[in-house]
């Protein structure tokens, strides 16, 4: 009594059929009387591995996923188109609020308020109109770098290069007040008001060393308009000093060391 094994009916693994015609380029069946039919080349898994039609049934399967175009079709380089919305990329929006919508400037985000640097050295050019007790609320260094770089880019137009001076003596200044000023007061204060302040504040400071870069004006000109400045600079800040802190008792304590370092300034523009 022999034994004859089954012949599967279909490949096994072969799960779905495929409603997807042959992918683009592949070669198709031969047909003919000489050759065999699809359903004699799917019949089992035989020595030399997968039939020939069940690897062909999983290529379609394999492309079901592509259902679009590819990426740059249709381009002649194939590169892809630009993004929709027409966002524009230019310098403009960079520094500005456009691009994309409710978008902040990027100088906004960088903590540059041109509006506010503008009415803090209003403030400090114009020390006897009232200051609002919150104007340090917000501040910032923009406006301080901004003056002591233009004070020395002044100084250097006399011939006198001062940039390490300027910022030296301005860190020793800062710490100075700061420590003097949380001694003095019971709110306290921080480093970023002292520094703004006296920043600002030497905005006067700036406008004489344009002025003795420019004109060359005699020794005692020099020296009446020194004389002024320090006296500008020290009551501008001291105002601010006093007024966020609520020391007005303690005004000429406030403005005595603050004038001795606006002093210092002063003698490194006319000497």
């Amino acid at each position: 009594m022999s034994y004859h094994p089954s012949v599967p009916s279909a490949d096994p693994l072969q799960f779905y059929q495929s409603s997807y015609g042959q992918p683009y380029g592949a070669a198709s069946p031969p047909s003919g009387p000489g050759t065999h039919s699809s359903s004699m080349m799917g019949v089992g898994v035989g020595a030399g591995g997968l039939a020939p039609s069940s690897m062909g049934n999983m290529g379609s399967m394999g492309n079901m996923g592509r259902m679009g175009p590819a990426p740059g079709a249709g381009h002649p380089y194939g590169v892809p188109p630009p993004p929709p919305n027409g966002i524009e990329v230019n310098w403009r929006i960079a520094f500005t609020s456009g691009g994309f919508d409710g978008e902040p400037p990027l100088l906004e985000e960088l903590g540059i308020n041109f509006g506010h640097i503008w009415d803090k050295a209003f403030a400090a050019l114009n020390p006897f109109r009232p200051i609002h007790k919150n104007i340090m609320d917000d501040t910032d260094l923009a406006g301080p770098l901004l003056f002591c770089l233009m004070f020395g880019v002044f100084l250097l137009m006399s011939g006198k290069v001062h940039f390490s001076y300027i910022y030296g003596l301005g860190a020793v200044g800062c710490l100075s007040m700061y420590a003097i000023l949380n001694l003095m007061s019971e709110r306290g204060v921080d480093g970023s008001t002292t520094v703004s302040v006296l920043g600002y504040c030497l905005l006067p400071m700036v406008l004489l060393s344009m002025i003795t870069a420019v004109l060359r004006l005699t020794a005692t000109i020099d020296l009446i308009l020194s004389c002024l400045s320090i006296c500008w600079c020290t009551y501008s800040a001291s105002t601010m000093f006093v007024t966020v802190l609520d020391m007005n008792e303690q005004r000429l304590l406030v403005a005595y060391p603050v004038g001795l370092l606006y002093a210092i300034f002063a003698l490194m523009t006319i000497f």
